[in-house]
């Protein structure tokens, strides 16, 4: 478990107003736009009643500044209890960027470096002579994964320790040589959690709360790797398949450490956000080493740093980690360039409702950091509404845009497209620059077919390209 993707599960219809209270209001630093807001608003109140998780908590962060604290449906079913921003939920493995973190500091008070082998400080697993701190960071060890599974098995319902853990998993032959491949693994941040207890002299969660949660004023983290969250805080829900909500159970003590122990507000994991965008922790070193994409030894990228998935959106360089663990999902996106977060943490394992709602969002706040884009969408949707008459209003595109658009071009045009009807959604995906013009991609749904378009705009406005393919 701890940060896996899921399917859409079936729809129920739940109320899932947003509340804004005036304790979240009083946090914020530069409230959203209200159009914004609303569309924020629409976005999980779909994704909430698509997918029948009973809420989701919020925080969107703005140019630097907390923008949005908001939280949706219900924390709790029976009795019924509407969630609020303040609740915590649990992170799951979004947790890992802060033990990456924890290295990174005590690398900076000369007690490790994260080119160290495993062996300095837990020499007794299978290959730690070899293995680095930075491929424990990185998934990059070949330790197995302890926790693949997407339920808590019979083992998960006792006590354990990070000892235990080691015994079972790290002590096995590695699934590749150090270095060779990527494959995600709990077990990596089960060690680096010991490492630091080592280096630092004190338990993870204690180093964490004095060197990274009291620095940036986020006072209310839980671990609930000791003890489960309070009352006021949401139930955690699971699902059979497509039957009913149903509490979980939840791991015992000791199964998440450093892999996953975290629980928090939105408010506070946005914190942290603002923190990494503007480095006000680490050391700028620090920072681009978390940050930074790992090369595997024969050069091929990973599409991950520290704790952290690397990548780029519409151009727009990207930070994300999702997180699960029993009863809750979550996920967290920056970009770190733009000054934007989306915080989403939801209370449903084996979900797919933090990441959607997570890609919904960001689109939007994309959408708003691009004055364009909104204008361009809706030029994209006159055009294909257009082509599936067979027609074209040539004055918007170039002289080889009109060249591809032929006679016979439109006819087939025509023929497949308007046999389709009028699109269910019609979505701007991403864009970026190409060959000097700007490419832009659009998902368009109907019931039984999704398309792509893609267009190719001049620095003058006109197309040079709208092209259309089943997705």
């Amino acid at each position: 478990m701890l940060m896996t993707c899921f399917p859409l599960r079936r729809s129920i219809l739940i109320l899932t107003i947003g509340v804004f209270i005036p304790a979240a209001l009083a946090q914020l630093e530069a409230p959203l736009a209200s159009d914004l807001q609303q569309k924020v608003t629409l976005a999980v109140n779909q994704v909430l009643q698509q997918t029948g998780v009973p809420s989701a908590s919020i925080a969107i962060v703005k140019d630097g500044k907390i923008a949005l604290l908001a939280a949706y449906g219900k924390a709790r079913l029976d009795p019924s209890v509407p969630a609020r921003p303040e609740m915590r939920y649990a992170i799951g493995s979004i947790s890992k960027q802060f033990t990456a973190s924890a290295i990174l500091l005590l690398q900076e008070d000369g007690k490790l470096s994260l080119d160290d082998k495993v062996a300095k400080f837990v020499p007794d697993l299978t290959r730690a002579e070899e293995v680095t701190i930075r491929q424990l960071l990185s998934h990059t060890s070949g330790y197995q994964d302890y926790y693949p599974q997407d339920y808590a098995p019979p083992l998960m319902m006792k006590p354990t320790t990070a000892a235990q853990i080691l015994n079972l998993w790290a002590r096995k032959p590695l699934d590749f040589d150090p270095g060779t491949k990527w494959q995600y693994s709990n077990t990596n941040y089960v060690i680096a959690g010991v490492i630091v207890e080592k280096a630092s002299g004190m338990p993870v969660f204690e180093f964490l709360k004095k060197r990274v949660f009291a620095p940036l004023g986020m006072n209310g983290i839980a671990d609930i790797d000791e003890s489960k969250l309070n009352d006021t805080d949401p139930t955690g829900y699971m699902r059979y398949g497509l039957g009913p909500l149903r509490p979980a159970q939840g791991e015992a003590a000791g199964w998440m450490f450093a892999a996953g122990e975290l629980a928090m507000s939105a408010s506070e994991l946005a914190r942290w956000d603002v923190a990494m965008i503007e480095q006000k922790l680490l050391k700028p070193a620090d920072y681009r080493e978390l940050e930074r994409e790992v090369l595997l030894k024969n050069g091929v990228g990973t599409l991950y740093g520290l704790g952290l998935a690397v990548r780029s959106e519409s151009g727009h360089r990207m930070l994300e980690h999702s997180g699960e663990v029993s009863g809750f999902t979550a996920d967290n996106v920056v970009f770190p360039d733009d000054g934007d977060a989306v915080v989403v943490l939801t209370n449903q394992d084996a979900a797919e409702a933090a990441g959607a709602i997570a890609k919904r969002i960001e689109r939007l706040l994309l959408d708003d950091n691009d004055a364009g884009t909104g204008a361009k969408l809706q030029e994209a949707k006159q055009i294909f509404a257009g082509l599936q008459h067979g027609q074209i209003e040539r004055s918007r595109f170039t002289e080889d845009g009109n060249f591809y658009f032929s006679e016979q071009a439109l006819k087939d045009f025509e023929a497949g497209l308007a046999p389709l009807g009028t699109p269910q959604e019609f979505t701007a995906i991403r864009h970026g620059l190409r060959g000097g013009m700007m490419e832009r991609i659009y998902e368009v749904k109907f019931p039984r077919q999704n398309l792509r378009v893609w267009t190719y705009e001049m620095p003058d406005g006109k197309l040079e390209q709208y092209q259309v393919a089943p997705e």
